[in-house]
């Protein structure tokens, strides 16, 4: 007999299908006078993190306007997990509800566009521009843009990236547990997620994409722990579907692997903080101070452009942005 949770998760893959095949959401577009509204607050981005701050700032009696494109970064990913109430299920599916929680406020509205330029006029308020054209103004801006990840010149790993290609072990670990893996990098990097993906698999190998830079300590614990370590190149994941069976090597080598963790490079999906002067830590991530300020007076960051890449952490930091925001519309007005 299929369980309740079952059910839910089959039905949640197949209408994300439909979802991602159409229009994703259809929420009343703006009026022409809601575009003349000066609005408290501008969220650029509307995933977790953005309708996060935006449930807090609708709550708190905010005029808020969501700009989004419908392009998050886990897009390619169908299960969700280390989220309370929601292990296991499809992001696709939470981010609709999420959507339509926020909206039911009568303060906040959700447009689909795409922000091409912010500018901040004199008096501190802002003016924020889209692609249709369209230009709305501000008093303040939350960029919740996210990152866009950097894929590595190897055959079949941008297929793979989501699904057997993984990032994070808390998000992920548990479903490759006692799983044939590797770990895709050198240095610090692998040795710490040797550390911890060592935990939930002892069949572990370590592919350094080139002569290995671990220091003596770190190839006294890798050996301790019997985690192998391959000088060598990967040029070609083997896969089904985004499943990988085995890579091959630059010297011809092939190792069989069903999981592979991998942290590629990543840059901010939307360089307009930066053109505005926003202070990127050396990370490149958006500086923030414990109230999602950035750098530059009267724009804010949350989620993964500013912080530690999780759908726990992207909904915490978008709270605590909304209500840093509606503190200063407060303090502002009082």
């Amino acid at each position: 007999m299929t369980s309740r949770r079952d059910f839910l998760l089959k039905s949640s893959l197949f209408t994300s299908g439909l979802l991602m095949s159409d229009s994703l959401w259809s929420f009343t577009p703006l009026a022409p006078e809601q575009r003349d509204t000066l609005f408290d607050v501008v969220i650029v981005g509307g995933s977790f993190s953005g309708l996060s701050a935006a449930l807090a700032l609708g709550r708190s009696n905010r005029k808020v306007l969501i700009l989004d494109t419908q392009n998050p970064c886990n897009k390619m990913v169908k299960h969700t997990h280390n989220l309370l109430a929601q292990d296991g299920n499809s992001p696709v599916m939470i981010a609709h509800q999420a959507k339509e929680d926020v909206v039911r406020y009568d303060t906040v509205h959700y447009y689909l566009d795409e922000v091409t330029d912010v500018k901040k006029k004199e008096g501190g308020s802002f003016t924020v521009q889209s692609k249709e054209g369209k230009t709305f103004r501000a008093k303040y801006v939350l960029f919740a843009t996210g990152l866009t990840d950097i894929m590595p010149d190897i055959a079949g790993f941008e297929a793979c990236w989501g699904t057997s290609i993984l990032h994070c072990p808390y998000c992920h670990g548990y479903e490759v547990k006692n799983k044939k893996t590797l770990i895709l990098g050198n240095g610090d990097l692998a040795f710490h997620y040797a550390i911890l993906v060592h935990n939930l698999t002892s069949d572990l190998q370590i592919v350094t994409q080139g002569k290995a830079s671990f220091t003596p300590e770190q190839l006294q614990a890798l050996a301790k722990n019997k985690i192998g370590i391959i000088e060598d190149e990967i040029t070609q994941l083997v896969h089904h579907q985004g499943q990988v069976t085995r890579v091959v090597l630059k010297t011809g080598q092939v190792v069989a692997t069903e999981a592979i963790y991998a942290k590629p490079d990543a840059k901010q999906h939307c360089a307009i903080p930066i053109h505005l002067g926003c202070t990127l830590t050396p990370q490149g991530l958006l500086q923030v101070n414990a109230k999602q300020e950035t750098s530059v007076s009267g724009i804010y960051a949350c989620g993964d452009t500013s912080s530690f890449r999780s759908l726990a952490t992207a909904i915490a930091t978008g709270s605590q942005a909304g209500a840093s925001i509606n503190m200063q519309l407060c303090l502002d007005n009082f």
